[in-house]
């Protein structure tokens, strides 16, 4: 019993936080790998090709145990608008994060809940019953959590921790106010793409249960179509030649860690739902300005703080609604004699 609530509910909690954790260190990567000229083309065909082929080892290892069924045709234009929403979502928030910055991306990405809970109702993948305790709870929750996240980024207090060397990342060198509200809605756009994401790759596990063979697919696809576009955006072929410094670490990071969060995220998905996932978007907002503090130099203020315990709030809301849910799913299929009474 402890074993089965270990795995349903601690360990995907843990993993999720583990992918924003790496996933913010992954923006403030390359955004130092910009300011000394990467551009976000070629990053991101690399990250798709090496992610490619780090998983191809994984897909021996670890097989599917499933019964697959065959790849017809509303299995492969859903896989195709899988890959165009995530491949072309990533190019956009990279371009955002070169524009604007990391924090910045974090504080949109508080957008994904809404955007997916909004589609998850549309397309009837999550029930809603304004009168049942575990909807409220999920609508509060996701409402809480999004409210803190406007804290950390809205309220800025007093300073809690202070660094020597600060280094800012809230306005970087070179960003003008074009240039950041242009970089805002591309993350904008970006965290859209990625809540259509959500949605069909739930769409997809339901047909195709298969995590690493999924993501292996979206990465693959994602070469093909990236790698001709963004040779087009980049035709100096010198521009392509990594050297020893701070980018080819950043797209060899990307590369192994954008395959580990996509393996995460479509577990989390195919095991808790497309919501589930999406409601840790707001957290790397904290985890951003912590990260910051303590990586980077950056001063730690009372806003992020207090930002923090909000959205951990909201965490907790959220879980708890999904627990309760699942809880009932589960009384309903050991007792299905009570319910026709």
């Amino acid at each position: 019993m402890a074993r089965a609530y270990c795995r349903r509910e601690v360990l995907p909690f843990a993993a999720m936080i583990g992918a924003e954790c790496v996933n913010v260190g992954l923006n403030i990567l390359f955004k130092a790998a910009t300011l000394r000229g990467m551009s976000y083309n070629i990053f991101s065909a690399y990250s798709f090709a090496i992610s490619t082929i780090v998983l191809i080892p994984f897909l021996f290892i670890f097989p599917s145990t499933a019964v697959l069924p065959s790849f017809k045709l509303p299995l492969v234009y859903r896989i195709c608008l899988l890959v165009f929403a995530g491949s072309f979502g990533k190019i956009l928030g990279y371009k955002g994060i070169e524009y604007s910055s990391p924090t910045l991306s974090s504080a949109i990405s508080n957008l994904v809940p809404v955007f997916t809970f909004i589609l998850a109702i549309i397309f009837r993948m999550e029930k809603v019953a304004i009168r049942s305790s575990s909807t409220q709870a999920k609508i509060i929750g996701t409402t809480v959590s999004i409210s803190g996240a406007f804290v950390v980024v809205l309220y800025k207090g007093p300073t809690v921790f202070t660094s020597v060397s600060s280094v800012s990342l809230q306005w970087p060198l070179g960003s003008s106010q074009s240039q950041w509200l242009i970089g805002g809605l591309l993350l904008v756009a970006e965290f859209l793409l990625f809540s259509i994401f959500y949605i069909v790759l739930a769409q997809v596990m339901k047909i195709y249960p298969a995590e690493f063979t999924v993501v292996f697919l979206y990465n693959l696809f994602a070469t093909i179509l990236c790698v001709p576009v963004c040779l087009i955006a980049e035709p100096n072929f010198s521009s392509w030649i990594l050297r020893p410094s701070i980018a080819i670490a950043a797209v060899i990071y990307s590369g192994f860690i954008g395959a580990f969060i996509n393996v995460v995220h479509t577990w989390g998905l195919h095991l808790k739902g497309p919501v589930y996932v999406a409601i840790f978007r707001p957290l790397s907002i904290a985890i951003a300005a912590a990260m910051s503090a303590l990586f980077l130099g950056e001063a730690l203020y009372l806003g992020s703080v207090i930002g923090a315990v909000i959205i951990s709030t909201g965490f907790y809301a959220v879980i708890w609604g999904k627990a309760k849910e699942e809880a009932m799913v589960d009384d309903d299929q050991q007792h299905p004699l009570l319910q026709k009474l």
